[in-house]
C-alpha cells in the first residue's frame, strides 16, 4: 500500500490519485494529513502539496486539486521526453509537471465546461481541445504520465510490487441502422423506392427489391458475421442498438417489429447488448427512461451500457441523467471525426461532476476512434493508423476500444479493411 500525505484530502485529490494508482497502476493507496502517521509509516510513501516536509519522495501541487469550481486558466504545454506535459512545477518536485492536476484536467473534461465553439449538433469539437491544438491527441497521455510516476516510485522503493497488466481489447458496434431495406414498413419502403427512382439510383431499386423478396441478404445485416468472429476471438464486444427515431428519415425503422426484437435477442445471447439513446431523447429524461425500459423488456436483462446518438456529450447534464438511470457504463467519450483520446486516457474512469465536486458511479469507457474518422482514407492509411493506436495502448497496458458500425462489415469491396481489422488485427493483440 502507498501512503499519500497531503495537508487536506480534497474530493479532487482523492479522485485522481485513485484513478492513477488504482485503475491504471493497480496499487492500493491510503491518505493521511497527520505528520506523525506519515513519519511512522514503514512502507512506500509520498507527499503532495506546495512544499516537502523533509527529504521524502515529493510531488509539488499546481493548485487545481485544491480549488473548487471552474475557472479558465492559461495552459502552457511543453515537450517532455517522448510526450508532453503541462502545469509545470519547480525542481524540488520529483517530476517537472503536476501530472495529477493535469490528469484531472483531462479526464474530467474540464475544458468542455468552459466556453467553446460547438458544431451544428452541439458537440464539442476535436479542434477545440487542448490535446488537438498541442499535438498529443493520439497519445494516452494520462496513462503515460502514470507510468512516469511508477518509475519514480520504483526508484525510491525498489521492492514495491505492481500487478502485471496487459492490454484489453473491447471493440463496440454502433448499430443505429440495422437494415438498409428490411423491416422498414410500407410507407418508408415506398418513400425509399421513390427517392432512389427520382435520383436515378436504379441499382438501389433492384437491390431493395431482391432483399425484400428474400433473394439477397440485406447489406447492413452483418450481425451473424460479427457474432461468429467475436465468439472465436479473445476480446469483449458490445453492440449498441437504437430504439428511438434516427435523425434521418431514410435510416429510421419500425423498432417495434418482432423480427427487429429477435435480432437484438439473438445478439444478446452471445455478446453484451447496449442501448444507443436517440438524439431526440438526449435532452429529455423521461424519453431516455422509456427507451431504457423498452430495451430491458426486449432482452429481459438490466441495461448496463449505453451510447449517445451522434456521439453527443453535453456535460454535465447528459451524464447526470445516466447516473439517475443507473446506467453503469457510457461509451460516448470519443471524437466522431478525429482519431485520438478525447479524455487523454485509454483506461475507463468514473465520471466526476465538476459542478457538484462529486465522484459518481458512472464509468466512462473512452474510445480511441470511430470508423467515421477515416472517411475517404486509403486502406493502407487506415491500417497504419489503427496499428499505431493499438501500440500506444499496448505500451501502457490500457483498454483499446474502437467504435465500428454494422455498415462497416458489409460485403462491399471498400469495407474489406474493416472486416480484416475486426477479425484479425484486434485478435493479434487480444491473445
Amino acid at each position: 500500500m502507498l501512503l499519500i500525505y497531503t495537508q487536506k484530502v480534497t474530493p479532487r485529490i482523492s479522485y485522481i490519485f485513485k484513478h492513477i494508482c488504482l485503475r491504471i497502476l493497480g496499487i492500493d493507496i491510503a491518505f493521511t494529513s497527520g505528520i506523525e502517521e506519515f513519519i511512522a509509516h514503514q512502507g512506500p510513501k509520498i507527499s503532495y502539496g506546495k512544499k516537502p516536509m523533509g527529504n521524502e519522495l515529493f510531488f509539488q501541487s499546481h493548485g487545481l486539486l485544491e480549488q473548487q469550481g471552474i475557472e479558465a486558466t492559461d495552459i502552457t504545454v511543453k515537450k517532455w521526453d517522448d510526450t508532453f506535459g503541462f502545469f509545470a512545477v519547480s525542481n524540488i518536485s520529483s517530476l517537472p509537471f503536476d501530472i495529477f492536476s493535469a490528469s484531472f484536467y483531462m479526464i474530467t473534461r474540464y475544458e468542455e465546461y468552459l466556453p467553446h465553439v460547438k458544431d451544428e449538433l452541439g458537440r464539442f469539437m476535436a479542434s477545440e481541445s487542448l490535446a488537438y491544438k498541442e499535438g498529443f491527441l493520439q497519445q494516452p497521455i494520462v496513462d503515460i504520465w502514470a507510468y512516469k510516476f511508477k518509475e519514480q516510485l520504483l526508484e525510491a522503493f525498489p521492492k514495491m510490487e505492481f500487478p502485471e497488466k496487459k492490454i484489453v481489447i473491447h471493440p463496440v458496434i454502433e448499430a443505429s441502422q440495422t437494415f438498409a431495406y428490411k423491416q422498414k414498413g410500407l410507407f418508408r419502403t415506398v418513400v425509399g423506392y421513390l427517392d432512389s427512382f427520382f435520383r436515378a439510383k436504379f441499382r438501389d431499386v433492384i437491390l431493395r427489391t431482391q432483399v425484400i423478396l428474400g433473394f439477397k441478404r440485406d447489406p447492413l445485416d452483418t450481425f451473424k458475421w460479427m457474432v461468429n468472429k467475436s465468439t472465436r476471438s479473445n476480446f469483449k464486444l458490445t453492440v449498441f442498438f437504437m430504439l428511438g427515431d434516427a435523425l434521418s428519415f431514410n435510416e429510421s425503422m419500425n423498432t417495434h417489429r418482432q423480427k427487429f426484437k429477435m435480432l437484438i435477442k439473438y445478439v444478446s445471447d452471445y455478446k453484451e447488448v447496449g442501448l444507443m439513446f436517440s438524439f431526440n431523447a438526449l435532452g429529455n429524461y423521461e424519453m431516455l427512461k422509456d427507451e431504457k425500459r423498452r430495451m430491458q423488456e426486449i432482452t429481459n436483462r438490466s441495461l448496463t451500457s449505453s451510447m449517445n446518438s451522434e456521439y453527443l456529450v453535453n456535460l454535465p447534464d447528459l451524464y447526470r441523467y445516466l447516473v439517475e438511470l443507473e446506467i453503469k457504463r457510457d461509451f460516448t467519450m470519443v471524437f466522431r471525426d478525429a482519431v485520438g483520446f478525447r479524455a487523454g486516457t485509454c483506461t475507463p474512469f468514473l465520471f466526476y461532476d465538476l459542478d457538484y465536486e462529486i465522484k459518481t458511479p458512472l464509468i466512462i469507457h473512452p474510445s480511441a476512434m470511430t470508423t467515421l474518422a477515416f472517411n475517404k482514407k486509403y486502406a493502407s492509411d487506415i491500417d497504419k493508423t489503427v496499428s499505431t493506436m493499438l501500440k500506444a495502448v499496448d505500451d501502457v497496458n490500457g483498454t483499446f476500444t474502437m467504435t465500428f458500425s454494422n455498415k462497416d462489415f458489409s460485403a462491399l469491396d471498400n469495407q474489406k479493411v474493416w472486416r480484416k481489422i475486426f477479425s484479425e488485427k484486434l485478435q493479434e493483440y487480444a491473445q
